[in-house]
């Protein structure tokens, strides 16, 4: 029997407030499982798609930092692209990086440049794989919508630093800019959802569109863009899941984005090799279908660069969450954070020592995470 293909459209620095008030995301919403509470391991992309793509933490796979790429454990974790790749799918990338994601399994792996119409160029990408289909084969595409990153990277990262007054001190301009090139993003995703439709991809695709990390625009000093910090403007993603075996229905559990991984190899009828390492993540197939589910602590950490001017070679921040609570460990200074986000969800109330109990339980999970050699 043939199996579905895959197409993982990624959007890079997505928000998910904003994608909850797009017209766009809200319509695809009533046709996909919306995950509106999910988690990623890593707010920057290289950590956060490592583990999306083998469905386990930096801490164990290796890569957990901007520098780790290289040292991803390829011999013990196995990604979603061998999987499919091994299961006689032509597997295709285009993204902006060689370094993002891991590139072992891709029969074809693309790098466009900063100026390319990344809508055309998808869509020609997607008329590649219309073809494959019509010859019988099954494909896995992944397409990376990077110009929110480029646009955030020119204007921002490299015009300021975390302690640029003149930057958190000029939020309408922060507002506009992100506001432009979300909406962008919309129409690129318009078209590239009409044109699988067009082709008739979505009745024998499962489609992921999701986001990696979000993008601040000035909640919290210290932090102009990404990845110095883990509060939920950069932590909190979206995520969508199409296909003819998904009825619509919203999930408001958190989930982890490392569990998407298994999910996919469930709805594709691929089994765990246990060959290789076990997975952090588990499948979301009974949220999917409508069944409660133990909702799972979700783990994330980064490097804050402080003063200099790139992120350390390690994590020196790490953060527990679950749908109420979150504890931040700050290890770079020695301070944590602990934050109800039933009442704070802006995370400005600092509760630190007023619940030992939940802090010490909390704690203990962080500790669980320890860099495994």
């Amino acid at each position: 029997m043939k199996k579905q293909n895959l197409i993982i459209i990624l959007i890079d620095g997505g928000r998910l407030d904003w994608a909850k008030n797009s017209d766009v995301f809200n319509d695809m919403k009533t046709k996909s499982a919306f995950f509106s509470n999910s988690i990623t391991y890593g707010p920057h992309t290289i950590s956060a798609m490592h583990a999306i793509f083998s469905g386990t933490y930096g801490t164990r796979n290796g890569t957990n930092s901007y520098w780790s790429t290289y040292e991803f454990k390829k011999d013990k974790f196995k990604t979603v692209t061998e999987y499919l790749k091994e299961n006689n799918f032509f597997t295709c990338a285009d993204l902006h990086s060689e370094i993002v994601i891991p590139k072992q399994g891709f029969d074809q792996f693309q790098i466009h440049e900063h100026s390319d119409n990344l809508t055309e160029r998808h869509n020609q990408l997607l008329d590649e794989m219309y073809r494959k289909t019509n010859k019988g084969e099954n494909f896995f595409l992944y397409l990376h919508y990077s110009t929110i990153h480029n646009v955030i990277s020119e204007e921002v990262l490299k015009k300021y630093n975390n302690f640029s007054k003149d930057y958190f001190e000029n939020k309408k301009q922060n507002y506009d800019r992100y506001d432009k090139e979300f909406n962008n993003a919309e129409n690129y995703l318009s078209s590239i959802l009409n044109k699988i439709n067009s082709l008739q991809l979505d009745t024998n695709s499962l489609i992921l569109v999701l986001s990696d990390h979000g993008i601040s625009i000035g909640e919290k000093f210290g932090e102009r863009a990404y990845g110095a910090f883990c509060y939920d403007y950069t932590i909190k993603t979206f995520a969508y899941i199409l296909g003819n075996q998904i009825n619509p229905i919203e999930i408001t559990q958190q989930v982890r984005t490392i569990d998407f991984m298994p999910t996919i190899l469930e709805y594709l009828g691929i089994d765990p090799d246990e060959d290789f390492e076990k997975m952090d993540g588990i499948s979301l197939s009974p949220l999917i279908n409508g069944n409660p589910m133990e909702e799972k602590i979700a783990f994330s950490e980064t490097g804050n660069p402080l003063e200099d001017k790139k992120p350390p070679k390690k994590p020196n921040i790490k953060s527990v969450r679950t749908s109420k609570w979150k504890l931040i460990v700050n290890e770079y200074n020695d301070t944590k954070e602990l934050y109800d986000l039933s009442c704070d969800p802006e995370e400005k109330n600092n509760l630190i020592c007023e619940f030992p109990e939940i802090e010490k339980e909390l704690f203990t999970h962080i500790l669980s995470h320890k860099q495994s050699n």
